[in-house]
Order: C-alpha cells, then structure tokens, then sequence
C-alpha cells in the first residue's frame, strides 16, 4: 500500500500546544503534546467510512477488537451507515465484539487466544468481514488473528486500524484501511489507555514521563 493511502504523521508537522485544547483537568500535567486533534480524527474516520462501504458490494460482518478499539469502532460505524456503495446502497451490517490476546511461545511462531468459541466463529464462514483495530503496533498479533479466521472460510477479511505505529519492529503487516502513521512513541487517547487510563481523552496525544510514572502498575 502506497503511503498516500494515509496521513503521514510526524513529529514536526503533528505537534499541537495542550494549551490550544480542551484537555481534562486530571491529564493536564501527564501530556507531551496533542499528536492527533479530535476534529483531524473524526474528519479522517469519515473518510475510511466512505472508502470502506464504497468498496462493499453486500452485507458486511464488523468486528470490534476491544478494548481499545472501541471508540473509532463505533464512530466508524456512526458514518458508515450514512454512505452508500458504488451501486447506491448502504451496506447492512452485523456488529461483533472480539477480545484478543496473544501468547508467544519458546518457538518463532505464536498463539492467538479469541473470546470466541469455534462454535460461534463458524458462524462466519462465507461472509465478509471487517476487523476494526486502533493501532497496529508490531503487526503480529492481528497475523496470527488473520491465520485463525481464516480458517473458517469467510468470503473476505478486511482491517482497517485507526493508527499505523512506525517501528523497526513491525513484521511488515499494513491493514488494508489505515487512518494515520505515527511515530514510534506511545499514544494515550480516544480509547487508547495507558494502565487504563486515558481512554476518556478526547485527541490522541504522547504521555510525559510524569504520566508514567503516575499511572505505573505499582508492584506489590
């Protein structure tokens, strides 16, 4: 996928002042900077909407990847029921809700563990699917989550993540819908949570040092 197929994030054009926003009183002294403005969010997420449902011909099976995912989950699916597809149709859609987390083991290859049964997941075979992610860090996990739907036999699978994080780590996966590439840096934000805190910020922003430390799992 060409880079024009999403919006370049980088540190010198995406560096907004917290003092140009509404930012919660509890947040205020736990932020860098506003990487992603709300607005700039919402107003890309309108876009992905049109891009997704253009391309979709029938009904189409949108699966949440929770927690995190959330919030531009169901944005997403706030616009996408206001557009139509190329044949002037909206698109019926059946929502779904994942958790997923992964396990690698002593070998190179690793285990996805799906808070679905094989029963309900068969229920999805011959449909088309639509996995919603809110970043796609190194990649691995949502291959491994590809690998296991697969083997239901969907008609299609498709992702869109709201964020592309920019790292030497990635194995090299990039979703077919992608909102923006961001530097390598840890994002807190529009349901993306640090120790689970954050998500009730509405712009995607980088924590400071104080931030962690605030919010760090304390060992017991």
């Amino acid at each position: 996928m060409e880079p024009s197929m999403w919006i370049d994030v980088t540190p010198d054009r995406f560096n907004y002042s917290l003092e140009h926003f509404v930012i919660p009183d509890h947040y205020e002294h736990d932020l860098e900077s506003i990487l992603i403005p709300n607005g700039l969010i919402m107003d890309r997420i309108e876009k992905l909407a049109r891009m997704i449902v253009e391309a979709t011909e029938g009904s189409l099976v949108v699966f949440c990847v929770l927690k995190g995912g959330h919030q531009f989950f169901a944005d997403l699916i706030s616009y996408m029921k206001k557009c139509v597809n190329k044949q002037g149709r909206n698109v019926p859609l059946t929502l779904e809700f994942i958790k997923v987390k992964s396990y690698v083991n002593d070998q190179s290859t690793g285990d996805v563990k799906i808070s679905m049964s094989d029963e309900e997941l068969a229920e999805f075979k011959g449909k088309d699917l639509l996995i919603v992610e809110d970043i796609i860090d190194t990649g691995n996990t949502m291959v491994r989550l590809l690998n296991r739907l697969q083997e239901i036999e969907p008609s299609s699978i498709r992702v869109t993540s709201l964020l592309l994080k920019k790292t030497p780590k990635s194995c090299g996966y990039i979703p077919e819908y992608v909102g923006f590439a961001i530097p390598d840096a840890f994002v807190v934000g529009y349901a993306l949570d640090y120790n689970e805190h954050f998500r009730d910020l509405d712009h995607i922003c980088v924590i400071n040092e104080n931030g962690k430390e605030k919010y760090a799992v304390k060992s017991s």
